[in-house]
């Protein structure tokens, strides 16, 4: 069974692309990632995030319980259990992620059949305008994520689709079907 990779740079609209796309696809189900950043007032344990401690993460990593991880260079660490692959399969779904480029590349490599698609915002004045109009993040990590994403961009060509999220509907549009056509391919869509 396919698992579907989306990934791009913070404040390219990913998530904003997967909630339409999560709607139209019933069989697809976000993979919900460990992170030991601290929880947004709007986010829940185990929906949005599993929230853990530096050193909950860190036994989890030694026990290899990650498929991938991303250790931030503002100081958060991220990563996708195997467990939630395998809880999403069991199930009969299509596992989702919303990864970073690091990550992204790593189920490239490890997981056969992965469909990777990079989401871009249509230039980087308008990806910088997007991580500061969501203010979410302090100025100086806002800076951080921008270097970030200046070396996540150079990356776009290794990804098997991308999608330059200029209008939504478009965009949402054109992820699905990307995403129809994987499944379809490995046989694993209803008709």
């Amino acid at each position: 069974m396919p698992v579907i990779v989306i990934t791009g740079t913070s404040g390219a609209g990913k998530g904003t692309l997967e909630r339409p796309l999560l709607e139209r696809m019933p069989e697809l189900q976000l993979a919900v990632s460990a992170t030991t950043r601290e929880r947004r007032a709007n986010e829940r344990d185990g929906l949005h995030y599993w929230f853990v401690s530096d050193e909950r993460f860190a036994e989890l990593l030694a026990e290899g319980a990650f498929i991938e991880h991303v250790d931030h260079p503002w100081g958060q660490r991220v990563g996708t259990l195997r467990s939630e692959i395998d809880r999403i399969q069991d199930k009969g779904g299509v596992p989702m992620l919303d990864l970073e480029t690091k990550g992204a590349l790593a189920i490239q490599e490890q997981v056969p059949g992965a469909v990777t698609i990079f989401v871009k915002a249509p230039t980087f004045e308008e990806l910088e305008r997007r991580l500061r109009a969501r203010a979410t993040e302090s100025g100086g990590e806002i800076e951080k994520r921008l270097e970030v994403a200046r070396g996540q961009l150079e990356l776009e060509g290794a990804f098997d689709q991308v999608i330059v999220n200029d209008d939504l509907d478009r965009a949402v549009d054109e992820l699905e079907g990307i995403v129809r056509r994987a499944l379809n391919a490995a046989g694993t869509l209803a008709t």
